[in-house]
């Protein structure tokens, strides 16, 4: 019998603004290269795994601020979130220190000309990013969405939580040209259009989270909808059926339903 592959701590934000052209809420997403081991080529929201300098923010609680009530991993999937979104799209989810408003986003394009590609290329961390320019986290900015892990079986597995976040203003993002090859701002409507006609490639799990945002008609209205709501852990459950593949989940997860037809055995 295989070893299971023990998941790894990830994270993942749904970066929300209100269409200025049409009355739908888009999100910001990217398109993984094709030579990154896992989902290339797919269309995906900013996120990667925790890693060890996240947990080490955590015990300077002066660079992030509104983390009261929550343990040490959730603390990490937070901060691992921003730090991730910062990287992959340069949007920078944190405060002057002392202030109640997000950066600004002159002051944001400064700090991804100063110090992104330095942290991508592990030159510097993102704790000496933050206390060199004053900064706090805004962990408050995150709500929790979703929370997916890999199903057992998989040569790489993924514990993943799913956030939301309206996006700082005029804040617009860009893709770092090598984990990701574009980027674009999208409606969750034609982000899966693109994905039933070829033109995206959309996991399996990236397609249920865009339908399920697809219901909200604003920012505000996502939020608020998912504030205080409990989060139904998913690990998919792989099964043949017809000679195709159903891929099984908890109906209580909120997705409109339990069993997905995920395509032929080859």
């Amino acid at each position: 019998m295989a070893e299971i592959v023990a998941p790894r701590p990830a994270s993942t934000v749904l970066l929300l603004r209100d269409s200025a052209a049409k009355s739908e809420i888009e999100v910001f997403m990217m398109v993984r290269h094709y030579e990154i081991d896992f989902n290339s080529g797919a269309l995906v929201f900013p996120g990667g795994s925790v890693d060890k300098n996240d947990r080490e923010i955590i015990a300077r609680p002066e660079l992030y601020s509104v983390g009261e009530g929550l343990d040490a991993d959730a603390l990490s999937f937070r901060i691992a979130a921003i730090r991730e979104t910062f990287e992959e799209s340069g949007i920078l989810l944190a405060r002057p220190k002392g202030s109640t408003t997000l950066v600004d986003a002159r002051r944001a394009s400064e700090i991804e000309a100063a110090h992104r590609a330095a942290l991508c290329e592990g030159k510097t961390t993102f704790l000496d990013v933050l206390a060199d320019n004053g900064l706090w986290l805004a962990l408050d900015e995150l709500m929790p969405y979703a929370h997916w892990i890999t199903p057992e079986g998989m040569p790489k597995r993924f514990d993943t939580w799913f956030f939301l976040a309206a996006a700082p203003p005029d804040q617009l993002g860009a893709h770092d040209g090598k984990e990701s090859t574009d980027s674009i701002w999208v409606s969750p409507r034609e982000a899966l259009e693109g994905g039933e006609s070829g033109r995206f490639k959309l996991p399996f799990p990236t397609t249920r989270n865009l339908i399920k945002l697809g219901k909200q008609s604003s920012v505000k209205a996502a939020l608020d909808d998912s504030r205080g709501k409990p989060v139904v852990t998913v690990m998919p459950v792989m099964t043949r059926f017809n000679g195709g593949r159903q891929l099984r989940i908890p109906r209580e997860a909120g997705y409109d339903g339990e069993v997905f037809e995920v395509g032929a055995l080859g």
